[in-house]
């Protein structure tokens, strides 16, 4: 029998990297026998997900550590139509500073060949050429490194080890003023003030757009307090100008969604100095023991509360403010989840969403959102979401001014894998992974409708009780990501942040044609699992080397199951402790995705360590399938410690 170590998967050998072609390699191919004696990630991932983007950044330091015996390799899987575009794929790839190999995959050829379900998986490969582990989601940096140390010393021992660099070439970088800019706001004194994710830092331009009147923030990545030239942000997104009655109180005058550091900084106008105002710079992996947020508890209904500055938080994507409430609303993408931050008080609580990705209306605490990107608040005091993931946009209501108490209603967008260009009817019109959104002064709400490369406008029914209406009103643009709107009335404009292509545009809001596109919708295109109407569900999880399932607070396992549409699942539905479980599917209805959702909680096996470290080991599927007779009985997902 061959001896497996823990964490570690039987030896297979792997199969060979195919695909449509390759980038930051300087035009060259990469194969298998090519990276022999390095030790290999494969990163299945697609720019769309934020899971897939914190890995990216968890990898950053480890590809640094190990750079001469660790190559990573991005495989792109999309699960959009327009990340199967290569020169989207092309721009996320300068977009998110990936500096290793990526192999284009949009038929998804090598993601079938390793069996991937889920964005992202990583399969790590020995410098032989075996598979040695499988891991779905994200978290996995410490235990990675743990795996890859014990494959450097094994096979520096063997011989087997080649140290050097790798087939990474680094792309030319695009010049200009703007680099992928996100989201812009207008100014009291008529500038705009545009989040230059690209370049770590704000840009403020005069009224034109395009004049930099001077920037904010050093350039270069990371979290740093201090004036213009010394402060640093990573990937800032969400801008929102702080209410007029509140900068004497809070010292700043704009507030910002520094995704990639996990934290909202302030901004002061008058000699830009920067601020962090919450979020610790560390991301909030739920259900993790160490987290502040989770042991401070807090007093709304969805959980996570307590001082600003102690909180993790995960990936704020956008910030607007909330009257109602008086508090800025955030948009979580990270955990898919609204937060509210009352600056005042010097708090920060979770409001909205369960963390679980999907669509799901009700009451905030009991809804699912799935990457809210974009926040607008109208006059009516409704707040307007962009959800990106769901290619939705929905609208919460407060129901009254304790902050976080309200309900949310989806008017555009069917669930995770439905997406398209459709005009029409809001029930039956499709939008494809929005990130912005705008109230326009005659009460309709603009979308920007980023993947279709377009802006879309949802006109409201006159209940709630009847759909309303989506049109077009822009399109030929470059993935746009934010909106503002400037003037009132007649002069009003609308100001489009064309992320792709490095600018800010003007789309004038009289005059305009609403069109009527019918660009058909589509549903996600991965394999399809055919299962038996009674199978088996198991999640495999093993603690990684030198680790144990952490029981000390509770069960260390939890397992939820749901199907789209519900009805497909007869029996199992639910949310339980085992990982094993038997589910009953309804041949009448066919197909539909499996949606599961697991947690296991581990902790280092040293009894000498008075507090060893712990961490929460979490991932969702989606898994298509389709019920036949002769199916598959039993269905086996990955989860690594």
């Amino acid at each position: 029998m061959t001896e497996v170590k823990a964490g570690r998967l039987p030896r297979v050998r792997a199969s060979e990297l195919v695909g449509r072609g390759w980038l930051n390699t300087g035009g060259r191919d990469v194969t298998l026998a090519d990276l022999r004696g390095k030790v290999v990630v494969l990163d299945f991932w697609t720019f769309c997900c934020i899971n897939c983007l914190h890995v990216l950044d968890e990898m950053r330091e480890l590809e640094a550590e190990f750079s001469d015996v660790l190559v990573v390799i991005g495989v792109h899987s999309p699960k959009f139509v327009h990340e199967a575009d290569p020169v989207a794929l092309a721009a996320a790839v300068e977009r998110y500073e990936v500096h290793h190999p990526v192999l284009d995959d949009p038929q998804l050829h090598t993601w079938q060949a390793y069996a991937a379900r889920a964005w992202p998986t990583l399969v790590v490969i020995d410098p032989e050429g075996y598979v040695v582990a499988q891991m779905a989601g994200e978290g996995h940096r410490h235990n990675l490194e743990v795996l890859v140390r014990e494959l450097v010393a094994e096979h520096n021992a063997k011989g087997t080890l080649h140290r050097g660099s790798g087939p990474y070439v680094p792309p030319q970088a695009t010049p200009g003023t703007l680099r992928f800019p996100a989201k812009a706001v207008a100014l009291p004194n008529g500038h705009l003030l545009v989040a230059d994710a690209g370049h770590h830092s704000l840009a403020e331009l005069e009224a034109d757009g395009e004049t930099l009147v001077r920037r904010i923030g050093a350039g270069e990545r990371g979290l740093v307090d201090g004036g213009p030239d010394e402060a640093r942000f990573s990937e800032p997104n969400g801008l929102c100008l702080v209410p007029d009655e509140l900068r004497p109180w809070l010292g700043y005058d704009v507030l910002v969604a520094d995704t990639v550091n996990h934290a909202l900084r302030g901004v002061r106008l008058d000699d830009g100095t920067v601020t962090t105002v919450a979020g610790t710079g560390e991301q909030l992996m739920v259900g993790a023991s160490d987290n502040v947020s989770a042991e401070l508890g807090g007093g709304t209904g969805a959980g996570f509360a307590g001082p600003a500055r102690a909180v993790r938080l995960s990936s704020p994507w956008d910030v607007a403010w909330s009257q109602e409430w008086g508090a800025f609303v955030v948009a979580m993408a990270g955990n898919h989840t609204l937060w509210a931050f009352d600056d005042k008080e010097g708090s920060i609580a979770h409001v909205g969403g369960t963390m679980n990705e999907g669509l799901l209306d009700g009451p905030l605490p009991e809804a699912w959102f799935a990457q809210p990107s974009g926040l607008a608040v109208g006059p009516d005091r409704r707040i307007w979401l962009a959800d990106s993931e769901t290619s939705a946009l929905r609208v919460v209501t407060p129901t009254h001014a304790t902050i976080g108490d309200g309900t949310v209603r989806t008017v555009v967008g069917e669930g995770l894998f439905d997406f398209g260009h459709r005009d029409g009817r809001a029930d039956e019109a499709r939008l494809q992974h929005p990130l912005g959104v705008a109230v326009l002064p005659d009460g309709s709400v603009a979308v920007a409708d980023t993947y279709n490369g377009a802006v879309r406008r949802y006109v409201p029914s006159r209940t709630d009780d009847e759909p309303g209406e989506v049109t077009t009103i822009a399109t030929g643009l470059a993935e746009p990501s934010g909106l503002v709107v400037l003037g009132e009335g007649a002069d009003a404009v609308l100001l489009v942040v064309e992320s792709a292509a490095h600018r800010v545009t003007r789309v004038p809001l009289t005059g305009v044609v609403d069109a009527t596109v019918d660009g058909g919708s589509h549903r996600t295109q991965r394999p399809v699992t055919d299962l038996a109407p009674r199978v088996r569900l198991d999640v495999v999880f093993t603690p990684a080397t030198g680790q144990k399932y952490d029981d000390r607070f509770g069960p260390s396992t939890r397992l939820q199951v749901s199907s789209t549409p519900p009805t497909l699942l007869l029996e199992g539905a639910g949310d339980d402790v085992p990982f094993e479980r038997t589910l009953v599917l309804d041949p009448a209805v066919g197909e539909g995705v499996l949606h599961v959702t697991a947690h296991a909680a581990s902790c280092d096996d040293d009894p000498a360590v008075e507090y060893p470290a712990c961490h929460l080991n979490a991932q969702d599927w989606g898994v298509p399938v389709r019920v036949t007779a002769d199916g598959d009985a039993a269905l086996t997902l990955p989860l690594h410690g």
